[in-house]
């Protein structure tokens, strides 16, 4: 397991304190505590059903949860308006999915570089830096494919330069080696944990796998809506702020 690179004492990067979020009579998040520091990486495993997706959601601002708040360093952003939000989606945090979730149509460097372009930075300019995150993850020579051009494995690359260009605060990553083989989801691990330790940002990663989880700083397991196993320390210090 790799160390944390928090700073002692320094406050988490993204916390969440008390979360609930239901969905008819079904319990998704049943007050949920949860925080990650700048440079630190956590698994959230637990079975299928268990409320996973829906704390990542919830975390990302993709979602509202029913009670409770959400916050980037002091910022709530659960009571943000959707487009605020989607523009914090959009500036500070980062997505990598299963399957990539590419543009068919776009070739590797213009998957990577719409982020900022949505941001507003014109085409030309974007291309630059999406151009060297696709070398630096071994994809030179490979800017003008479309996704169907390439491997699973390249694709989620593309994926990742994706998600790392805008240099985001968090990344959230959801199964993101899950469609892959053991020795190509090894390695887009291994980028992500190095490129967000490089970053100073903070990662937050849903999976059912072991093996991956255990590359984590830290690991949390939820299981019915609720935190079973929380085997790190900020969690516990958020709870213990909300009692004073």
């Amino acid at each position: 397991m790799m160390p944390s690179t928090t700073a002692p004492g320094a406050p988490p990067m993204l916390t969440a304190r008390a979360l609930h979020k239901h969905y008819g009579a079904a319990v998704a998040l049943g007050g949920v505590d949860f925080a990650v520091g700048s440079g630190e990486s956590i698994a959230v495993t637990g079975p299928s059903g268990s409320g996973k997706s829906t704390l990542l959601h919830c975390l990302a601002g993709i979602i509202r949860p029913d009670a409770g708040e959400v916050r980037l360093y002091d910022e709530r952003i659960d009571v943000l308006s959707e487009r605020e939000r989607s523009h914090l989606r959009r500036t500070r945090f980062s997505f990598l999915f299963q399957f990539g979730q590419l543009l068919p149509e776009l070739p590797a460097d213009e998957n990577v570089a719409l982020p900022l372009m949505l941001g507003g930075m014109p085409r030309r300019n974007a291309l630059g830096p999406a151009r060297e995150r696709l070398a630096q993850l071994g994809l030179a020579g490979k800017e003008d494919r479309r996704p169907g051009e390439l491997s699973g494995g390249e694709a989620q690359r593309v994926a990742l330069a994706r998600a790392l260009v805008v240099r985001p605060a968090v990344v959230f990553a959801d199964e993101p080696t899950g469609a892959l083989d053991r020795a190509t989801g090894d390695q887009v691990m291994s980028v992500l944990l190095q490129t967000v330790a490089e970053l100073g940002a903070a990662l937050v990663v849903v999976t059912h796998d072991p093996v991956i989880a255990a590359r984590c700083t830290r690991t949390i397991e939820l299981v019915d809506g609720r935190i079973r196993r929380d085997d790190g320390s900020l969690a516990g210090s958020v709870r213990a702020g909300a009692t004073r």
